[in-house]
């Protein structure tokens, strides 16, 4: 079985799937009389012309790590955004595409609170609270033709915690 370890999530590491969304600095403007701050914009969301945005409620069962990742996905007419409700970390794992099959699979964490959005086309595992049910808000494409391509892999990747090293 092959091990993948799991990485930090930063917005740069992320950016080939998709895209990080959190708070991070200070708002991009105020509004509501000063009294809001806005982070504007935080998501490259895409969808094809008959498709619209639309907001889901998702409820997922809790898993841990070590994690057999043993189906991805992918959406080709829209983009996926996660949006936890109640602060749970989850796995995210994706891969690039060779002609149809995911290859060069990776992992990440989310901390409390961040969520990220999934380019159209990207192979990612599904959704995987860390620890206990999670609660998101998707955004994604709502509208006609086939928008879920699943891939179960012939031989399931064991997801690993970082490695950490023994103090001397």
């Amino acid at each position: 079985m092959q091990r993948l370890a799991v990485e930090p999530l930063t917005a740069e590491a992320f950016r080939p799937f998709g895209d990080l969304i959190d708070v991070l600095g200070p708002p991009t403007k105020l509004i509501n009389g000063g009294l809001c701050g806005r982070h504007h914009d935080l998501a490259r969301l895409s969808f094809d012309d008959e498709g619209r945005a639309g907001i889901s409620l998702f409820e997922a069962q809790a898993r841990a790590l070590p994690y057999s990742l043993d189906l991805v996905e992918r959406h080709p007419l829209g983009a996926q955004a996660f949006l936890p409700l109640d602060g749970v970390p989850f796995l995210v794992c994706v891969a690039e595409d060779a002609e149809g099959v995911p290859v060069r699979f990776r992992a990440f964490l989310t901390a409390p609170g961040q969520g990220v959005n999934i380019l159209r086309n990207v192979w990612h595992g599904v959704l995987a609270p860390m620890g206990a049910p999670g609660r998101y808000a998707v955004v994604d494409r709502i509208g006609p033709g086939a928008n879920l391509q699943e891939y179960p892999l012939p031989v399931p990747i064991s997801v690993m915690a970082p490695s950490t090293r023994p103090r001397s």
